[in-house]
């Protein structure tokens, strides 16, 4: 294989390899924002959804559940349900981080 067959081969992986390198803190960055704002939505259904008390019920299924689909990186699925919920009892929303 002669130099240019080589350059020509090593160019285009090189592009690409430069191409996903960039997308990927980006992505990461996504997750982070995401992450807070489930984080967020959770701190506040628990303060105005969980009952407190003796013979209360404990804490709200819903948010855990919601809570639990953010910890496995389902945060849009996580932040949905909780919007609705917190909506739903209209609950005004935490502003966006």
């Amino acid at each position: 294989m002669d130099v240019m067959n080589q350059r020509r081969i090593t160019c285009p992986a090189l592009v690409m390899l430069m191409i996903r390198a960039s997308i990927v803190p980006a992505q990461g960055q996504f997750d982070a924002q995401k992450a807070r704002r489930c984080a967020m939505l959770a701190g506040t259904a628990d303060y105005y959804l969980t009952r407190r008390g003796e013979g209360s019920g404990g804490p709200n299924m819903i948010v855990l559940g919601a809570r639990l689909d953010c910890e496995k990186g389902a945060y849009d699925r996580g932040i949905d349900t909780l919007e609705k919920l917190l909506l739903d009892k209209r609950i005004p929303l935490p502003p966006e981080p």
